[in-house]
C-alpha cells in the first residue's frame, strides 16, 4: 500500500490522468505506411501547453510505476454493459420480435423512443432502479415501451436477457487479457448497475471466473455514479481507491463516479479501445 506521502503525491498528480484527450490523433491501422507518414507530416506540432501536459501525464504514469513495481495500478474495475458485454441484437428488435405473439404492434422506432422516455423518468418506488432481481422496474420499462402488460410476455423477455444468446463480449481477446493481468498481480472486479441476473449471465458467458470480485448495484444498494459502488468494489478486492483504475463507456456514471470515489478512470472507446490497451497502460504486456 502506498505511504501517506506517496498518496499525497498521487493526489496532487491525480487530475493529470484526465489529460489523455490531448494525445495526438491515432492513425487508422488500415492506412498504408506511406499514407500514414504523409498524414503525420501534415499535422502541425502540438502547442507548447499541450506538450507540457503530455509530459506531466508521463510523469504521473512513471511515478505510479515506481510505486507499484512497473504497474500504474494494483486493481482494475470494469463496467459490464457497453464495456465488457453488449446486446447481440438491438433491444427494440427483441422487444418487437418476442412481443408479436403477445399483440405488440409498435414499430421498433416507437419502442425505442418509448423505452428511452421511460428509462429517463424518475423511478418512484425506490431510490434504486435495480432492487434484487429488478422485476418491478423492468415490468414498468417493458409495458411502457411496448404497451403490453402481459405477464408471460414479460417473463419470456426478462429470462431471454439472462442467456448467452442475448449478449456477447465486446472484446474477443478479453479472456487472455484478464488472465495476463491477474497473473501479473493485478486484481480485477466488475462494477455494474445491474440486477441479480448479472452473476448467472457471467456464468452463461463463461467469464465469471475472470474476476476476483463483482460489485452489482442491486447487491450493494448503490448505483453509479454513486461513489459507494466503487468503494465497495475496492473493499472486495482489498485495495485503496487510489490503487484502482475503472474502465467504462459512460462519462457520467463511470468516469465521474469513479473519480469521485478516488479511483483513476479511463473512458472505453476514447481513452482505451481494447482490453489489451488497458493492460498496456497498466504496464502488463499481453
Amino acid at each position: 500500500m502506498a505511504s501517506s506521502s506517496a498518496r499525497t503525491k498521487i493526489s496532487n498528480l491525480f487530475t493529470l490522468s484526465k489529460l489523455s484527450r490531448f494525445a495526438p490523433p491515432r492513425v487508422p491501422r488500415s492506412a498504408s505506411f506511406s499514407s500514414s507518414a504523409a498524414a503525420a507530416a501534415e499535422l502541425p506540432p502540438p502547442p507548447p501547453s499541450e506538450v507540457r501536459m503530455l509530459g506531466m501525464v508521463k510523469e504521473y504514469e512513471d511515478y505510479r510505476r515506481s510505486l507499484y513495481g512497473g504497474l500504474t495500478h494494483k486493481a482494475l474495475l470494469v463496467d459490464a454493459v457497453g464495456t465488457l458485454v453488449i446486446p447481440s441484437q438491438p433491444m427494440a428488435q427483441i422487444y418487437r420480435q418476442i412481443g408479436e405473439k403477445y399483440g405488440v404492434e409498435y414499430s421498433e422506432n416507437e419502442i425505442l423512443n418509448r423505452y428511452r422516455w421511460a428509462y429517463e423518468q424518475p423511478w418512484g418506488r425506490s431510490r434504486l432502479r435495480y432492487v434484487n432481481d429488478g422485476r418491478p422496474f423492468w415490468q414498468y420499462i417493458v409495458s411502457s415501451s411496448t404497451g403490453c402488460s402481459d405477464s408471460q410476455y414479460f417473463e419470456e423477455l426478462y429470462n431471454y436477457y439472462t442467456t448467452e444468446k442475448a449478449w456477447h463480449l465486446c472484446d474477443p481477446e478479453a479472456e487472455k487479457v484478464f488472465q495476463a493481468l491477474r497473473k501479473a498481480g493485478v486484481k480485477v472486479a466488475i462494477v455494474s448497475n445491474f440486477d441479480t441476473r448479472l452473476r448467472p449471465l457471467l456464468r452463461a458467458l463463461k467469464c465469471d471466473d475472470w474476476f476476483d470480485a463483482v460489485a452489482v448495484s442491486a447487491e450493494v444498494e448503490a448505483e453509479k455514479p454513486n461513489p459507494t459502488i466503487f468503494l465497495k468494489a475496492c473493499e472486495f478486492l482489498g485495495v485503496e481507491p487510489e490503487d484502482a483504475v475503472h474502465v467504462g463507456d459512460d462519462r457520467r456514471n463511470d468516469i465521474w463516479g469513479a473519480r469521485d470515489a478516488g479511483c483513476d478512470a479511463w473512458l472505453w472507446g476514447s481513452d482505451v479501445n481494447s482490453f489489451k490497451e488497458v493492460a498496456q497502460r497498466i504496464g502488463v504486456q499481453v
